[in-house]
Parts: C-alpha cells; structure tokens; sequence
C-alpha cells in the first residue's frame, strides 16, 4: 500500500469549540487544527484521521474518552450514518446556544457590527417538525431492497431507514410502504428521488422517474397512494412536466398563519419554510418588529408565495412583493385573491442584479423585509439608500451572509443595528436561521 492511500492510525484529540457544520474542532499532536464529526467542545476522543485539506485535518469520533456534560444518547437509530443531522448527540437547547454564539461571532469577525439587544432564541417543535424534504431512491442488489431516505452523511448512499425522526409524522409513516412498491415498479434502477411535503390539508409526493413507467407501475402506485391517504404526482423531466397520478385532480397543498387569518396554497416543489410551527412564530416576531401602519408602505424582498408578504398587508399597509421566480409570484397573486388582500402589488424581479430597474424600484418605502436564500442580499443592501426604510427587518439563514450585509447596512448606510437573534429552523442540525432589525 502506498504512503498517500495507507490508512492512518487512530488517534486521541481534545475538542475546544464547535464549527459551523457542527463539528468538534481541535488540534492534533502535530497542531494542526482538526475538525472531527460527533466531537462536542469540551470532550476527549479517539478519533480515525481522514483525508484532508491542505493545513486542515479531519476525522470521525471512534469512541469518546471523556464526555461532555452537554452530551445526550441520539434519538434516532440511524444518527451518524444518515446525513439529514449532525447535532442530536448535543442537548436541544445547547444546539441553538451553540447557533447563537456563532451568529453574534460572525457578525463581529466578518461584518464589523454588533446588535444593541440579542433577543432569546426562538424554539418551537424539535422532532417531527419537518414538512418538506427530498428523500433520495436507490435500488441496491447487494442488499435486496430499494432504499428510500436521506443521503448518508459525505456519501451518495441513500440511508436503510424505516422511519425518521425529524420528518413529520404524515410523511415518515409511509417511508416503509413506498420503499416496498417502489421496489415492485420496473424501472425502479431510474428513480433518484422523491420529493415529500405536507400541508394542513395532506401529503403530497412527487416521484422523479427517468424511464416511463408502465400500465402495471401506475396501477401499483395508484393503490399505494389510495391506500396510504396521499396524492401521488409523476416527474418524467422537468418541474413543468409534474402531473398527478393520484387522485387525477391532484391536491392543492395549504398552510395557514392563523394570528393573521390567512390560508396559503402552495405546490410541493415550492420553497417554503419547513418547519411549520416555528414559521409561525417567526412571521409573527417579524410582522411584530416591522410594525406597518396603515398609509405606510412596505417592501418584501425575496418574498416567495406571499409568506410574509400577506400577514405584513393584514395590517392596512400597503405591500409589493418582489421574487425572481415567476411561478411563486404567481402563487403569490392567487394567495392574495384567496385571502381577499388588494393592498398587495407582487413583481418579478432578479435581486441579485446590481442597480437593475423595475417598477418598484426608484421609489422610498416606510419599511423593507428581506428574506433571501443563502447567498444573502448584497445588492439590494448596496441600493438600501434608494428604498430609505426606517427600519428593515432581515431573516436569513446564513450567518456569514447576514454578517456580509449587516456591515453594508450599519458601516456604509449609516444603520442603528438595534436586534438579532436565532430560530431554531431546523433542529438537530448545523443550519442557523435568524432575525436582524436595523433601524434609520
């Protein structure tokens, strides 16, 4: 075996802090910073060196020789093979102290700010909270099973699980029974994936297939999808060539915000925020600080179908929402018609085009939301000065991103950065999501 591929002896380790993937970082007995999944500051493991970057180690706990107090036995059977969680060895609410140390680090290492008030992390449902997800399809021989859940963690693999604990409850009871029919439908070698979601009103799954199915698959997926109580929708290619199987009508999925008396629809392959309850709470923290007033008006951006942008127009302001994708923007508009809002003007728009102009832009708003994808905000941070809220509320799911945009607001537009703080989105994993309000 040559020296480049023989396999390292393990090794003991002391873990001084948690990245931001949830791994244990410390230093090995040449000093080199390594970062060890399973790890929790405080402990001492015996861990298997892997192949690493340049300067950087890294490696998977063995067995821990000294625990920390904050360590607790996982839940789910299939933590640390599955890659849908990484934190369920740390206690619940030593996770989201963990996620709120990291957001006020970020903010202070990379965006030069800091918050005058950190208001208390937000939690809600910390097991079955997930209402959405995509669960990978693998037919393996050598097992003698086809194989439905998430990705193995660093791997292709799809996990061997018969139920989830994070899943909600409506989606992770039928995991056992789609993996037996699927295992039935011929062309079953070509089905990557499923996408799974829940609404107030029902499951709906979409199966990607890439060969097309015969008339004994769609009689079997049929009866399966009648028995279980889902609707079952067809994916032969793209997003657009989605249609239902069963029942043939399909199934308008609804979630609700019930302090604001709105009903949202929404499509499976929608984003929307997947954890149900603690979306609640956060729309509700959000509409709360923003505080729009009748004859105000207010920018949404990033504003998906309408999540924010509906209960924020329950309060007579006027509201323009503006999203890159059309067909959320057009899920937005039935939204508002449903819940008979006409204070609601939705565009189009791609936000990440420095100075692009639109309709909506040129103008002064009262104040601005912004809820972006990972990336973050940075363009229309920049133009802040043209929209000139007095005060702008920011959800993010990135700390890094949110840290990058902050300092744009606070160092070069002059901002008061008055709160921030944590959500606890997705629970047993390395994901921060949080609020930040910035005032003129």
């Amino acid at each position: 075996m040559s020296a480049k591929n023989k396999r390292r002896e393990p090794a003991e380790i002391s873990i001084d802090s948690l990245s931001h993937d949830g791994r244990g970082v410390g230093r090995d007995s040449n000093g080199k910073v390594t970062f060890v999944d399973f790890a929790l500051p405080g402990e001492r493991v015996l861990y298997q060196p892997l192949r690493g970057r340049k300067g950087v180690g890294l490696g998977t706990t063995i067995e821990v020789l000294e625990a920390a107090e904050n360590r607790i036995n996982p839940k789910c059977e299939y933590f640390g093979i599955c890659g849908g969680c990484s934190l369920q060895h740390l206690d619940s609410k030593d996770q989201i102290d963990a996620k709120q140390e990291q957001l006020i680090s970020n903010l202070e290492k990379i965006g030069h700010v800091q918050a005058e008030t950190v208001i208390p992390p937000m939690q809600r449902d910390t097991w079955g909270y997930r209402r959405k997800a995509r669960l990978g399809v693998r037919d393996v021989e050598k097992k003698g099973a086809l194989l439905v859940g998430f990705r193995e963690k660093n791997s292709s693999f799809v996990t061997q699980m018969d139920h989830c604990e994070v899943l909600h409850p409506d989606i992770a009871m039928h995991i056992p029974e789609l993996a037996k029919v699927l295992q039935q439908v011929s062309s079953r070698k070509r089905i990557p994936q499923v996408e799974v979601a829940q609404g107030d009103n029902g499951v709906v799954m979409v199966l990607r297939h890439l060969e097309p199915l015969n008339d004994a698959d769609l009689v079997l997926l049929s009866r399966f999808a009648e028995v279980a109580g889902v609707a079952l929708y067809l994916q032969p290619s793209n997003l657009e060539s989605i249609h239902p199987l069963y029942p043939p009508e399909g199934l308008e999925l609804i979630y609700s915000h019930q302090g604001f008396n709105t009903e949202m629809i929404f499509k499976a392959t929608d984003f929307i925020q997947v954890n149900g309850s603690i979306n609640e709470a956060l729309v509700t923290q959000a509409c709360e600080t923003l505080d729009p007033k009748p004859g105000e008006t207010v920018l949404d951006l990033f504003c998906g179908l309408g999540n924010f942008t509906l209960p924020l127009a329950r309060s007579g302001a006027t509201v323009v929402g503006v999203e890159a994708d059309l067909g959320l923007i057009n899920r937005a508009k039935l939204n508002a018609e449903r819940n008979q809002l006409d204070n609601i003007s939705f565009h189009v728009g791609d936000l990440f085009v420095e100075n692009a102009q639109h309709v909506w832009t040129g103008n002064a708003y009262d104040k601005v939301l912004l809820d972006p994808p990972r990336s973050g905000a940075f363009e229309m941070c920049k133009r802040m000065n043209e929209f000139a809220p007095k005060r702008l509320v920011y959800v993010s799911c990135n700390p890094a991103t949110l840290a990058r945009d902050a300092d744009v607001l606070v160092n070069t537009h002059g901002y008061k950065f008055t709160q921030t703080g944590v959500i606890d989105m997705f629970p047993h994993t390395a994901h921060v999501e949080s609020i930040a309000v910035f005032d003129a």
